[in-house]
C-alpha cells in the first residue's frame, strides 16, 4: 500500500494555500434588512417613498415575514480590476446573490473582504452579471420584467423587459435570451406562423431592446440572414475577447459557436424587409412590424413601475456605436436631452409608446406584403390600441448579429440526447500559447477541448482539432496558462492546453488513488485512455467546418454560476465518511474553489511555473511543452526544495531532457537532496574561497591543467540521443550563451551569470567548441579551472540539428563594445527578441552614439544586430516601426549597467545636458540630469508657488496695505528688477486711494472759521478730482496680479473721498453741505474702481459663473463698481463663463452702467470671434441694427455706444460687410425731431467710427465686397465736410424727419464726425504705408485753411497719417518736426497778419500727435532714441508752461493736453519697465492739483503712470493690430473735464488698454530654492532693415523685445546651465513660459554661487582655487560641499568618507577628496560611483584576490574611450568625463600588475615557483604579441 501511495505522490505537485471558503456576501445578507425594507416601500404610496422615515407599519410587515424560507444564492468570483494596470492587482471580487439582494465585495490576501457595494431590488434576483466596458464597469441585475444597471459612477438605469429572461451573455453589451413560455407564444397574430425572435441585444440602457440576426454556415438555401428566433438553440457561453457565443440545439444535441458582432447594412436590411416567399419555411422571417408592436406593447403595458432615474440623462458617452451613420441619426450626438431620456424610459404611465422617442427608420412598410394575406389584419383578440399602432409603427433596428462559425460533427451511430448539453463552458490556453474552446458535458464525464487560432490578419477565428478528456468538472487556470480537472475518480489533475502535467496534491485530502481504488476499482480511468498529442489524431480528431470571425471586443470571461447536480458518486454508501471533492467552481489567477460532498468549501492556489528570476528567463524560448511539464513536475513535488536549490533543480532537469546522466557528472550530482549545510559547502562562493584566487600563489602543478590536456582524454560519459532537448543542444546551447552575454549586462543579474557558466562550460566542452571553454575560462578561471568532466556528443547523429549560427567564434558583447570604441570593423551582434533587450540597447546605442550613424536606431538596425528567431539566422531590415519598439534608457535602468560599458553613455548624456534642446520632452530632461527643464515642463506659476514668501518691504501699515488693493504685486520679482529703491512703494502710495488726502489750508488771520471751513472743503473737492481719476491707473498697475478664493468675494479696495486737515487731523468731509458738490460726481469713479479690483484677477485663475453672481454686492451704492467688476471680467476673459440666464437678468434690471459693463466686457471676452449669440446682444441696444418696424426701444445714449464699440470688437478685423455699412452711416447719423440722438453725439459718432476701423482693421485697400460703399471717400467727406448724402436701405425712413432743435441743414457737421472719420481711416489703412491716404491727412499748408482745422484735430489727423505711413517713424526729434507744416517752420514775414495763437496752438498739437504715433510705433520696446527724443519734447512743453506769457498765448489747458499725450507715449515707449524720469514726471503732475489740472488730466497722468509699471512690471505692450486700436481707443486725445463727462469720449473706454498688454517679462527661478534669481541672458534679434543680427546681453529678470524680432534667447554660463530657445523655429514654447508669469527654471551650476549672493563671482570654488598656490585638489574642502553643490549624493559622501577619522588612511582620504572635488566641478554626481569602482578594481587587482576578471574588461572600455577621445585632440577633452589624472595613474597601476603577471608567465615554463598567479597560465598561450586583453590600453 505504501508503495502505491509513494508512486502516486511521486508523480503529484504540491497545490498550496489550503483555506476553508464561504462567501463573504453570504454573512452581509444576514444582518441585511432587505425584506423589511421592501414589504415597507410596498405599502406607501409611491409619493412618500422617498419621504418617509420607514417607521410605519412596521409591525404589521414583520408578521409577513418569513424566515423559514431559503432563499436562492449563488455568487461569481473575479479578478479585480483597477485602471488599467490589471497584471498588477492582487484582489478577488465576489459577486453574491440572494433573494433581493445583490453583493459586491472585494479581498485580497493581505486584505480582508469588505462591502464594496450592494444593491436591493423589488423582485427576486434572477440573473446578474458584472461587465467592464471601455469607460466604466457596470452590474446588471435581472429581475422578472426589468433590469437594473448600476454604474461604478453612480448612475443608475431600470429597462424593462418584455419578455422573462432565461439566460443573460457575458459580453461587452447586454445579450438576453428569450425564455420561450406558452403564454409569450400566444400574443402571436394567429395567421402569422413565423416564430419570434429568442436572442436579443440592449447595447445600452436607454436603448432599444433589439433581436439579434443569426447568420447560419453554409452556402445551401436556408442558410440566408434571419432573426435567431430558434426555440431549440439554447445559449450556454458567451464572452468578450474573442466576442463568440456557444450554443446548444436540444433537438440535434450539437454544440454550436457564433461570432457575436456589429451587423452590416446589408444583413440589416435582409432582415427588415418583408419577405415574400417564407411563409412556408419555419425559420422564415418574421413580420418586423409586428414584432415591434408586440415588443413595444409589451414594454408599454407589462413594465415595471420604475422609469429611469436622474442618472440616466448624462450616460451616453459609455455607450457603444453599432450603428451606421447612415441609418442611425442618433449616433451623431453625444449627449440625449431630457425629455429623449424620458422618452425611452419606458415609462408605463406615458400613453404613447415607450420607444416612440427615438428616430425611426423607414424601411419595412412599403413592400407589397407576403402572399396570401392582404397586409396585416388584427386578430379578434387584439385590442384597438394595438390595432391602431401596428401599422404606425416602425420597425427595431438589429444592432448585432450571430455568424456560425464551427459546430459538432454528427457522427454515424454517435449516441445524442437531451443529457448531452455542456454543463460549463470556458476558454484556455497551454505555455505555448495555443488556445482552447472547453466544454464539459457532464452526462459523458467528458471535457471536449476545441482548438482555435486567429487568422493572420486577426479577424477571423479558424477552429481545429478536437480532443475529448476525462474529466468529472474542470477549471480554467489563467495565469498559468493551465486548468484543474476532476476526474471522476475524484483525483484532481493539472493540464496545459491538452497536455497531462500531473495530479494535483491537497495537504489534508487523502489521495483518491488510495482511497477509492480499493473500493471501486471499476470507476478508476486507465492512464491510457487521457488524451495527448501523440493519439488524439486518432482516438478524437473529427473533420471540422472552417469558419471565419471577427472579434472586436476586449476579453472578459464570465464563470459560470450554475451550482451542480451532483454525480454517481453520490450514491455509493461510503461517501458520508470519506470526505471527497464534488466539484470545481471560481477560478480566479491561479486560485481555485473545491466543493467536497459535504458541502464544505476549500480554496486552493496552484504553484507557478518558477519563481527564480533565472529560471523565468529560460521560459521565453518557447521550447516544447515536454520540458516545462517535466520542470513542472519537478518542482512542485510534495515538499518541494527550498529556494536556493531551485537553479539546481532546474539544470537537473535540464540535462536530463537533454540526455545527461546527472547522477554521473560531480557538479549536478545529487543536488536536489542536499542540506543547507551540504549547500553551503558545495556552493560556488565556497568553491572560489577554497581555491586559489586568480592572482595569488597556486601549486604549480595546478598550471598544466590545460584545456588541451582535458579534451584530449577519452570521456567516460555518454549521451542518451533518445532525450527529448537531444537534437536541439547546439541551438540551446547557444540561447543560453547570449542569455550568458545579457547577464554580463546587468550589476544585479551578473551574480546570476556565475550560475549559468557552469553549465555553459560543460555544454561547450561536450560539443567541442573550444573558443567558448576558452572565453568562459577568460571570465570565471577560478570557478572554471575545478571542473573537468566531459560527455561524448555523438557528432554523426542525423537527429542533432547544428544550427548555421553557431559560429566557432563565439559572440562576447564586451568584444564588441570595445571594437566599437577603436573604430574597427564591427559585424553584427546576434539577439534573441524580447530576452536579449539590453543587449539590444547597449549595442544601438554605442552604434548611434560612439560611430556617430543617426540611423542606428531607425533603418540601419541590420548593420549592428542580427535578430535570431526560428532557428535562422536572419538579418532582419527593420521599418520605423521599430522606433515605437525602441524602449529608451531610464536613470535607474543605467545604473544597473556595469560603468565601463556605461561610460560613453554617460558621456553623451552629459555633452546632452551641456546644450539640451528647449523642446525635449520631460523624460528626457530627466534623463539628462537637466531639473530645470523638467520642472519647466509642470507648468507653474509664480503667484502658486509655494517658494514665493510675501516679502513686505517697510510701509506705513499693515492694515493700510491690505487696503490699497495693491498687495498682490509678486515683492520677490520686483525686488529684483528694482533693487536699488524704493520705486515700486512710491507707486503704490500715489496710486492709493483708500485712505484719506492729507487737506493743509493755512487759516489766515482775516478769514472766519465758516470760510476756512468752506476753504477746506473746496481744497478737498480739488484733492477728490485727483483721487476719483487713480483707480485707472491701479487697475493697469495691478493688472493680472491676483488669484481669487473661490470661497471667497473679491476684495475691492473703498473709493475714499474724505480728508484729513493738520494739525489736529479733523476729518473733512464734503457731505457737510458747506459748498455745492456736482450730483453723480462718484458714480463713473467707482465704476472705475470696480474695473481696477476686477483686472487683479488673472486669466489663469479659478473663475466660475457661481463665483460671479456671488460677488454681486448687496447696497444698489455698490452696483456701480459691480458694474466694472464685470467688464474687468471680460476683459481677462472670465465672463464667457457668466451663465445667459444671468447676462438677461443683469441686462433687464436697466442699470446704466451694468449694462456698459456687461456690453463691453462679453465683446472684449469675444474679440475677433463674430459670435452671433453676442451680436444678438448687441443688436439689441443699437437701433440702426434693429428692424425699421422693429419698437423704439428706450436705450441709454452711453448704452448705445458702448454696444456699437461692442460690435467693433467682436468683429475686429473681419471686414464684415453689413456691419461696415452700418457703422459707416452712423458716423454721421443726423439728430432725430423729439430730441433723440441730440446730446453726446460725438460720443456716439466717435465710436461708430473707432468700430468701423476695429471691423476692417489693416484692411487697407482690400476691402472684399465694399467697394461700392466707398468706404475711404465717405470717411474723407466726414473729416472735411460738405453735403450730406442721402441715407440708403433700412435708415432711411428712420432718418426722414430733421430735428427741431438743431439746425444743420444738408451739410455734414465736421465738429461731431471728424474724429470718428480720421481714426476709422487711420485704422483702415494701420501699417499700410498708403502715401495717398496719407496725404489726406496733411495739415494744411495756408494760414487761410489753417483757421478752418480746430486745433485737436490736427492732433488726430498728425497720429492718423504717422501711423498709417508706420514704416517711416523714427526716433528723433527731426522727425517730429518734419511733421508740422512748412509755414510754421520758416521765417515769418512780417507784413503778414498772423494769428500767433492760431499758429503754436496748431504747432503744439501737431508735434503732441506726432510723439502719440511715436509711442504707438515703439510701444513696449524701451527704446532709449525714442525715450530721448519724447522726453526731450516733454521738457520743452514744461519749459513753456512755466513762462506765463507764452502760455498764455498757447492757453494752459492745449499745452496741459500736448503734455499729457507726451507724456503717455513716453509711458508706452517704456511700458513696464519703470522708469524713473517718466515716474519723476508722474509723480510731479501728481502733486498739481489747482488751476487747470481737472479729472480728465488726473485720469491721463495716473494712466501713464499704470503703463509705466504695467502689471508690476511684469506686463508691456504690444504693437499688432489689435493692440494700435486698443490703444486708440483707450488713450484718445480728449479726456473728460470732470468725472461725469462722456460727451466726446466714453469713460469707460479707458480701460480698453488692457487688450494691448502682453506679458514679456522672463524671471529665472532657481530649481533647487524655488525662488526668483539672477541670470545672464544673450538675446539675439533677427536681421531687418534697421539694423543686422544683433546679439545683447541681459540680465534676467528683465523685459524681452517682441518675440517676432528675436531669433534665440539663451541663458548664458557659467554660473548657470545653459538653456537655449531657438524662436526661428516656433515661438510657441516661450509664449507659454511667458504666460504663466514668466518662469524660467535654471539650475546653478555645482561650485557657482547665484550673482545675488557673489556679484563678481569671486567666491566661487573655481575662482577659490586660483587664489591658493596649490592645485584646486588640495585647496578643496569637503566641509564646504554644501555652499557648492546641493547634490544629495555628493553632500552625504563628503559627510562620511571625506572626513578624518579612524581606520581612515590619508591616502584614501586624499583620494577620496579627489574623487569628490572632480565630480562637483563637472557637476557629474553619477561619476561617484564609477571612480569608486575603478578604484576598487585596481585595489583588487594589485593585492592579488581578484576572482573575475569582468572588473578588468570595464578599465579596458574605459581605458579605450579615453584614447579615443585623445586620438581625436585635445579639443575633445572637454566632452570626456574622466579628464583629470585619476585616470592615467589608474592604468599605470593595471599595466605594472598585467606587466609582472606576463614576467611570471614566461618565467613559469623554467622555473617551479611556489608563487605564480593562477592567471600566469591563463595570459602565457597568448604570447607576446596577444597579452590579456593586450596592456589596458
Amino acid at each position: 500500500m505504501s508503495e502505491v501511495v509513494y508512486e502516486e505522490t511521486a508523480t503529484m505537485i504540491a497545490a498550496g494555500e489550503l483555506q476553508s471558503f464561504v462567501p463573504f456576501g453570504r454573512e452581509h445578507c444576514r444582518n441585511h434588512p432587505n425584506a423589511f425594507n421592501l414589504q415597507l416601500r410596498e405599502l406607501q404610496p409611491a409619493s412618500e417613498l422617498w419621504s418617509s422615515d420607514g417607521a410605519a407599519g412596521l409591525v404589521g410587515s414583520l408578521q409577513e415575514v418569513s424566515l423559514q424560507e431559503r432563499e436562492r444564492e449563488c455568487w461569481q468570483l473575479k479578478k479585480g480590476c483597477v485602471g488599467v494596470r490589471e497584471e498588477d492587482v492582487e484582489f478577488e471580487e465576489e459577486l453574491y446573490a440572494a433573494g433581493n439582494v445583490v453583493v459586491w465585495s472585494q479581498g485580497s490576501r493581505t486584505q480582508a473582504s469588505s462591502v464594496y457595494k450592494a444593491f436591493t431590488v423589488d423582485s427576486p434576483v434572477q440573473q446578474f452579471q458584472k461587465k467592464t466596458k471601455k469607460l466604466e464597469q457596470t452590474v446588471c441585475i435581472v429581475q422578472s420584467s426589468c433590469v437594473n444597471v448600476h454604474t461604478v459612477t453612480g448612475k443608475d438605469f431600470i429597462s424593462p423587459l418584455p419578455f422573462q429572461v432565461r439566460d443573460i451573455g457575458a459580453t461587452s453589451v447586454l445579450v438576453f435570451e428569450r425564455s420561450c413560455s406558452l403564454t409569450f407564444i400566444c400574443h402571436r397574430i394567429r395567421d402569422t406562423m413565423e416564430p419570434l425572435p429568442t436572442v436579443f441585444s440592449m447595447l445600452h440602457p436607454l436603448d432599444e431592446i433589439a433581436p439579434v440576426v443569426c447568420k447560419p454556415a453554409g452556402l445551401f438555401e436556408g442558410s440566408r440572414v434571419q432573426y435567431a428566433s430558434d426555440s431549440t438553440m439554447k445559449i450556454i457561453f458567451s464572452c468578450c475577447q474573442p466576442s463568440i457565443v456557444v450554443s446548444y440545439d436540444t433537438v440535434q444535441g450539437i454544440h454550436s459557436v457564433w461570432a457575436l458582432r456589429k451587423v452590416t447594412h446589408e444583413e440589416r436590411s435582409t432582415v427588415l424587409r418583408c419577405p415574400s416567399e417564407s411563409v412556408g419555411t419555419p425559420m422564415g422571417l418574421m413580420a418586423s412590424g409586428f414584432l415591434t408592436s408586440h415588443l413595444r406593447n409589451i414594454s408599454r403595458l407589462d413594465s415595471p413601475g420604475g422609469s429611469a432615474p436622474a442618472g440616466a440623462l448624462h450616460s451616453h458617452q459609455s455607450r457603444i456605436m453599432t450603428s451606421s451613420p447612415g441609418l442611425h441619426s442618433r449616433v451623431h450626438s453625444p449627449s440625449i436631452s431630457n425629455m429623449a431620456a424620458l422618452s425611452r424610459a419606458h415609462s408605463p404611465g406615458m400613453a404613447a409608446p415607450s420607444f416612440s422617442g427615438v428616430a425611426r427608420f423607414n424601411t419595412s412598410f412599403h413592400s407589397p406584403p407576403p402572399k396570401g394575406h392582404h397586409g396585416l389584419l388584427p386578430s379578434p383578440n387584439s385590442t384597438v390600441n394595438e390595432t391602431m399602432l401596428v401599422p404606425e409603427m416602425e420597425p427595431i433596428i438589429p444592432d448585432l448579429c450571430m455568424e456560425q462559425l464551427w459546430s459538432e460533427t454528427v457522427t454515424a451511430g454517435c449516441h445524442r440526447d437531451m443529457s448531452s448539453q455542456a454543463s460549463k463552458v470556458f476558454l484556455t490556453s497551454d505555455v505555448c500559447e495555443n488556445r482552447y474552446l472547453c466544454f464539459l458535458v457532464e452526462s459523458h464525464q467528458q471535457l471536449r477541448c476545441v482548438k482555435f487560432i486567429e487568422s493572420n490578419d486577426t479577424s477571423q477565428l479558424i477552429f481545429a482539432s478536437v480532443t475529448s478528456i476525462p474529466a468529472k468538472d474542470a477549471e480554467p487556470l489563467q495565469n498559468i496558462d493551465a486548468m484543474l480537472v476532476l476526474e471522476a475518480c475524484g483525483s484532481l489533475v493539472l493540464y496545459t492546453g491538452i497536455t497531462r502535467v500531473s495530479k494535483v496534491f491537497v495537504p489534508g485530502l487523502l489521495s483518491p488513488t488510495f482511497s477509492l481504488t480499493n473500493h471501486l476499482p471499476h470507476l478508476s480511468t486507465p492512464v491510457e485512455n487521457v488524451s495527448t498529442p501523440a493519439n488524439a489524431g486518432s482516438r478524437h480528431l473529427q473533420r471540422l467546418d472552417e469558419a471565419v470571425m471577427p472579434s472586436p471586443v476586449s476579453e472578459l470571461r464570465g464563470p459560470n454560476i450554475k451550482h451542480h447536480e451532483g454525480s454517481f458518486l453520490e450514491d455509493y454508501t461510503f461517501q458520508q465518511t470519506m470526505p471527497y471533492i464534488h466539484a470545481l467552481r471560481d477560478p480566479v489567477c491561479n486560485r481555485v474553489t473545491l466543493e467536497l460532498n459535504s458541502g464544505t468549501m476549500l480554496r486552493i492556489s496552484i504553484p507557478e511555473i518558477a519563481t527564480s528570476e533565472l529560471v523565468k528567463c529560460k521560459n521565453c524560448w518557447h521550447v516544447t511543452i515536454q520540458v516545462l511539464v517535466k520542470w513542472y513536475n519537478i518542482y512542485n513535488a510534495p515538499g518541494g526544495p527550498s529556494a536556493h536549490a531551485e537553479w539546481n533543480l532546474f539544470v537537473t532537469c535540464f540535462m536530463t531532457l537533454m540526455g545527461y546522466n546527472t547522477e554521473r557528472l560531480t557538479w549536478t550530482r545529487n543536488v536536489s537532496q542536499l542540506s543547507d549545510w551540504e549547500y553551503l559547502l558545495g556552493s560556488h562562493y565556497h568553491r572560489q574561497m577554497n581555491f586559489q584566487p586568480a592572482c595569488g600563489p597556486v601549486d604549480s602543478s595546478g598550471s598544466n591543467t590545460t584545456l588541451i590536456t582535458e579534451t584530449e582524454g577519452p570521456p567516460s560519459l555518454k549521451l542518451d540521443s533518445s532525450a527529448p532537448l537531444f537534437p536541439h543542444i547546439p541551438a540551446l546551447f547557444y540561447v543560453l550563451h547570449l542569455l550568458y552575454q545579457e547577464l554580463q549586462l546587468d550589476e544585479l543579474q551578473r551574480a546570476r551569470a556565475s550560475s549559468l557558466v557552469c553549465l555553459l562550460q560543460q555544454l561547450a566542452r561536450d560539443l567541442q567548441l573550444n573558443e567558448y571553454v576558452d572565453l568562459y575560462w577568460r571570465d570565471y578561471p577560478s570557478l572554471i579551472s575545478g571542473l573537468t568532466e566531459s560527455c561524448l556528443i555523438d557528432q554523426g547523429k542525423t537527429c542533432l540539428i547544428r544550427p548555421s549560427f553557431l559560429r566557432a567564434e563565439p559572440p562576447c558583447v564586451f568584444s564588441w563594445l570595445s571594437s566599437c570604441l577603436r573604430g574597427e570593423e564591427i559585424p553584427p551582434f546576434p539577439y534573441l527578441p524580447s530576452i536579449c533587450q539590453r543587449t539590444r540597447l547597449l549595442v544601438l546605442s554605442y552604434a548611434l552614439y560612439i560611430t556617430g550613424d543617426e540611423n542606428a536606431t531607425s533603418t540601419d538596425v541590420s548593420k549592428y544586430l542580427v535578430k535570431l528567431s526560428a532557428g535562422l539566422c536572419v538579418h532582419v531590415c527593420f521599418q520605423s516601426s521599430l522606433k515605437d519598439h525602441f524602449t529608451c534608457f531610464t536613470l535607474k535602468d543605467l545604473e544597473s549597467v556595469p560603468f565601463g560599458v556605461a561610460l560613453p553613455i554617460r558621456e553623451a548624456i552629459y555633452r546632452c545636458r551641456e546644450q539640451p534642446c528647449s523642446d525635449w520632452s520631460e523624460e528626457v530632461c530627466m534623463l539628462i540630469g537637466r531639473q530645470d527643464l523638467t520642472k519647466q515642463a509642470h507648468k507653474m506659476t509664480l503667484a502658486k508657488s509655494k517658494a514665493v514668501s510675501d516679502l513686505v518691504l517697510p510701509s506705513p501699515s499693515e492694515a493700510d496695505e491690505e487696503e490699497d488693493g495693491m498687495s498682490d504685486i509678486i515683492q520677490e520679482v520686483t525686488g529684483l528688477i528694482w533693487s536699488q529703491d524704493l520705486r515700486v512703494q512710491e507707486v503704490r502710495r500715489l496710486l492709493q486711494s483708500s485712505r484719506p488726502v492729507r487737506v493743509s489750508v493755512v487759516q489766515l488771520p482775516e478769514v472766519s472759521d465758516h470760510e476756512y471751513i468752506e476753504e477746506k472743503e473746496n481744497k478737498l473737492l480739488q484733492l477728490c478730482q485727483r483721487t476719483m481719476a487713480l483707480p485707472v491707473g491701479r487697475g493697469l498697475f495691478t493688472l493680472f496680479s491676483y488669484h481669487p478664493v473661490p470661497t471667497e468675494p473679491l476684495p475691492v479696495p473703498k473709493l475714499n473721498l474724505t480728508g484729513r486737515a493738520p494739525p489736529r487731523n479733523t476729518m473733512v468731509d464734503l457731505n457737510s453741505g458747506n459748498i455745492d458738490v456736482p450730483p453723480n460726481m462718484t458714480g463713473w469713479p467707482s465704476f472705475h474702481n470696480g474695473v481696477a479690483a476686477g483686472l487683479k484677477i488673472a486669466p489663469a485663475s479659478q473663475v466660475d459663473s457661481a463665483w460671479i453672481a456671488y460677488n454681486k454686492p448687496k447696497s444698489p451704492e455698490l452696483a456701480n463698481e459691480y458694474a466694472g467688476f464685470l467688464m474687468a471680467l471680460g476683459l481677462n476673459g472670465h465672463l464667457t463663463k457668466l451663465a445667459t440666464l444671468n447676462i438677461h437678468d443683469y441686462l433687464t434690471k436697466g442699470h446704466e452702467m451694468t449694462s456698459i459693463g456687461l456690453l463691453l466686457g462679453v465683446s472684449s471676452a469675444k474679440l475677433g470671434t463674430m459670435d452671433m449669440s453676442i451680436t444678438r446682444l448687441l443688436s439689441i441696444h443699437i437701433p440702426a441694427l434693429l428692424p425699421p418696424t422693429s419698437t423704439e426701444l428706450d436705450v441709454p445714449h452711453n448704452v448705445q455706444v458702448a454696444a456699437v464699440i461692442g460690435i467693433g470688437l467682436v468683429y475686429q478685423g473681419t471686414g464684415h460687410r453689413h456691419n461696415a455699412e452700418v457703422l459707416l452711416s452712423e458716423i454721421g447719423r443726423p439728430p432725430g425731431p423729439e430730441m433723440e440722438y441730440c446730446t453726446d453725439r460725438e460720443s456716439y459718432s466717435l465710436a461708430a467710427g473707432v468700430a468701423l476701423g476695429m471691423v476692417c482693421l489693416g484692411h487697407g485697400s482690400n476691402l472684399i465686397g465694399m467697394t461700392d460703399l466707398n468706404v475711404p471717400e465717405q470717411l474723407y467727406q466726414y473729416m472735411v465736410g460738405g453735403h450730406r448724402r442721402a441715407q440708403a436701405g433700412a435708415n432711411r425712413e428712420r432718418h426722414k424727419s430733421p430735428s427741431y432743435q438743431i439746425k444743420e441743414g444738408d451739410t455734414i457737421n465736421v465738429d461731431v464726425t471728424c474724429p470718428g472719420a480720421t481714426l476709422a481711416l487711420a485704422m483702415i489703412y494701420l501699417k499700410t504705408n498708403n502715401r495717398s491716404i496719407a496725404d489726406w491727412l496733411k495739415p494744411p499748408d495756408t494760414w487761410f485753411l489753417l483757421d478752418f482745422i480746430k486745433p485737436e484735430f490736427l492732433l488726430l489727423r498728425t497720429l492718423a497719417r504717422c501711423i498709417i505711413m508706420w514704416d517711416e517713424i523714427l526716433p528723433n526729434t527731426e522727425w517730429v518736426k518734419s511733421n508740422i507744416p512748412q509755414i510754421m517752420r520758416g521765417t515769418f514775414d512780417p507784413s503778414e497778419d498772423i494769428n500767433m495763437e492760431t499758429m503754436a496752438q496748431a504747432q503744439d498739437y501737431i508735434t503732441a500727435g506726432a510723439c502719440m504715433a511715436l509711442g504707438l510705433r515703439f510701444a513696449g520696446s524701451a527704446n532709449s532714441d525714442a525715450f530721448d527724443c519724447l522726453y526731450e519734447f516733454a521738457r520743452t512743453f514744461m519749459k513753456i508752461m512755466s513762462f506765463a506769457g507764452t502760455a498764455a498765448v498757447t492757453g494752459y489747458y492745449n499745452l496741459q493736453t500736448g503734455l499729457s499725450m507726451i507724456l503717455l507715449a513716453m509711458s508706452m515707449v517704456m511700458a513696464g519697465t519703470g522708469n524713473l524720469k517718466v515716474l519723476q514726471l508722474c509723480r510731479f503732475f501728481h502733486k498739481r492739483t489747482g488751476g487747470e489740472m481737472n479729472y480728465g488730466f488726473h485720469m491721463a497722468h495716473h494712466m501713464a503712470l499704470g503703463l509705466l509699471f504695467l502689471g508690476g512690471g511684469r506686463y508691456t505692450l504690444s504693437t499688432s493690430n489689435s493692440a494700435i486700436a486698443a490703444l486708440l481707443c483707450a488713450l484718445y486725445p480728449h479726456f473728460p473735464a470732470h468725472s461725469t463727462d462722456n460727451r466726446y469720449h466714453l469713460q469707460a473706454l479707458r480701460h480698453l488698454a488692457v487688450l494691448a498688454a502682453e506679458p514679456r517679462l522672463l524671471v529665472p527661478v532657481d530649481v533647487d530654492s524655488l525662488k526668483p534669481c539672477y541670470a545672464l541672458l544673450e538675446v539675439t534679434y533677427k536681421e531687418t532693415k534697421w539694423y543686422d543680427e544683433t546679439t545683447v546681453e541681459l540680465m534676467a529678470p528683465t523685459m524681452l523685445p517682441e518675440l517676432h524680432h528675436l531669433k534665440r534667447v539663451k541663458v548664458k554660463g557659467p554660473r548657470y546651465w545653459e538653456l537655449s530657445v531657438d524662436l526661428s523655429k516656433e515661438t510657441q514654447h516661450l509664449k507659454s513660459i511667458l504666460s504663466r508669469d514668466g518662469v524660467l527654471y535654471v539650475k546653478l551650476r555645482a561650485g557657482q554661487l547665484p550673482y545675488k549672493d557673489d556679484p563678481q563671482g569671486w567666491k566661487s570654488l573655481l575662482a577659490s582655487t586660483v587664489n591658493h598656490r596649490n592645485s584646486g585638489v588640495r585647496a578643496f574642502k569637503p566641509e564646504a560641499i554644501s555652499t557648492f553643490t546641493s547634490e544629495p549624493a555628493l553632500v552625504s559622501f563628503a559627510e562620511f568618507f571625506c572626513k578624518t577619522s579612524e581606520g581612515m588612511k590619508h591616502d584614501t582620504l586624499v583620494l577620496f577628496s579627489a574623487m569628490l572635488y572632480e565630480c562637483v566641478m563637472q557637476e557629474c554626481p553619477e561619476m561617484l560611483p564609477t571612480y569608486i569602482a575603478i578604484e576598487q578594481a585596481v585595489g583588487a587587482l594589485r593585492r592579488g584576490d581578484l576572482q573575475q576578471t569582468f572588473p578588468l574588461w570595464q578599465l579596458r572600455l574605459v581605458v579605450e574611450l579615453w584614447d579615443s577621445r585623445v586620438l581625436r585632440g585635445a579639443a575633445n577633452h572637454h566632452d570626456a568625463l574622466l579628464t583629470s589624472e585619476f585616470l592615467p595613474v589608474m592604468k599605470n597601476m593595471v599595466d605594472v600588475a598585467l606587466d609582472s603577471w606576463l614576467k611570471v608567465g614566461r618565467d613559469c615554463d623554467h622555473v617551479n615557483s611556489s608563487n605564480v598567479p593562477s592567471l600566469s597560465c591563463f595570459v602565457k598561450p597568448l604570447g607576446p604579441g596577444r597579452r590579456f586583453k593586450g596592456k589596458l590600453n
